[in-house]
């Protein structure tokens, strides 16, 4: 099993202390996590694109570049691409730049978004949405197969023999489907034979467990091989502690901030307790046993191999962050990684100088 560490940044007051960081700090912090997630080991380290608040993540290949020149491991994920939103001329030409900066440890997880804030700002419909995603989806992809590309898609202009700069490094880069609610993105991947990330995060399992079911069987519809089906999920929060009664002291102040905070967005929480929220969502909190347990039983439902965490403190101080990601590398990420198969992708090779030759680097 890989790991991932993402962040959509959110940026609004601490549970705890109702202070807000200035937006200077805040961009400090998603960095400072980033350089830890790989000193820690983790596989990979996401940040979210969203256009409306509470959120300054608005420009990840910004982030992600600025990461890129600070780590030299770790895969540099998008979580997720709003395609919906963006002319994938230019989300081309950004994140081909970026694989280059960052030596080929990019990948995009790329989805049509969240949100009626974001749709009214770039005057995208609730009705076009999907369609907007699919269709920049299949630009996008062929642009990163040919940088020369004739097309008349229905929402950008029409290209003809249109040259777009720069070559990525990666051909192609591997793109997931982030998948939350709607099984349109979960045919999308399926059908282009792409791997899915469930956001698993608001709900109970039921929801997210059924389409990840649907996206297996779409994907066998297309022909695909099922061996080859490749799924990640998200995970609504984590705090590890040695006691599994110290991990819940320490978060329940910080869940009913969170709670609290829901309620004056005008949110009706789905978890009313952090009992239920332990019990029926999917955040990982407790021992390390407990927690191995619960990706054990969630597992069985979705059969994925890679699992994202929380790459911010939310309310936990910097030393109670750090140590529970290194008790989650130390005491539970070598077990899960013994007993849940890695992707099945293939060995990695290294890094070669022509784009057009080279295979897909270190993998997550």
């Amino acid at each position: 099993m890989k790991f991932l560490a993402i962040t959509l940044i959110v940026h609004a007051p601490d549970p705890l202390t109702g202070i807000q960081k200035p937006t200077y700090d805040r961009f400090q912090e998603v960095i400072a996590n980033a350089v830890l997630a790989e000193e820690l080991g983790f596989d990979g380290f996401g940040v979210g694109e969203r256009h409306e608040r509470p959120f300054i993540s608005s420009s990840p290949p910004v982030v992600l570049s600025h990461i890129a020149a600070l780590t030299t491991t770790i895969r540099l994920f998008t979580a997720v691409t709003t395609l919906s939103l963006l002319d994938p001329v230019r989300a081309f030409e950004d994140y081909a730049t970026l694989d280059n900066l960052s030596d080929g440890r990019l990948e995009l997880i790329i989805g049509k978004g969240n949100g009626s804030a974001q749709r009214e700002l770039f005057h995208v419909t609730p009705e076009d949405q999907w369609a907007r995603n699919a269709e920049s989806y299949e630009l996008f992809r062929q642009l990163w197969r040919n940088n020369k590309i004739t097309a008349t898609p229905q929402f950008r202009p029409a290209l003809n023999e249109a040259e777009v700069w720069p070559q990525p490094l990666q051909t192609p880069i591997r793109i997931w489907h982030g998948s939350a609610t709607s099984g349109e993105s979960v045919d999308l991947a399926a059908r282009y034979g792409d791997p899915l990330f469930s956001a698993n995060v608001t709900n109970p399992i039921e929801p997210y467990a059924e389409l990840i079911r649907y996206y297996r069987e779409r994907w066998a519809h297309y022909g695909n091989d099922p061996a080859e089906a490749v799924v990640g999920a998200g995970t609504a929060g984590y705090y590890a502690a040695r006691n599994s009664q110290d991990a819940i002291n320490t978060y329940r102040p910080i869940f009913e901030g969170q709670l609290a905070f829901q309620k004056r967005l005008g949110l009706e929480p789905v978890f009313h307790t952090l009992e239920d929220y332990i019990e029926r969502s999917s955040a990982l909190i407790g021992s390390p046993a407990q927690i191995i347990e619960k990706v054990h039983r969630y597992h069985e439902q979705f059969g994925h191999s890679v699992l994202h965490l929380h790459a911010d403190g939310g309310g936990l101080t910097d030393d109670q962050h750090r140590q529970a990601l290194e008790l989650f590398q130390s005491d539970i990420a070598p077990v899960l990684r013994r007993d849940i198969p890695d992707p099945p992708w293939g060995a990695n090779l290294p890094i070669g100088h022509s784009a057009t030759t080279r295979s897909v680097p270190a993998t997550v």
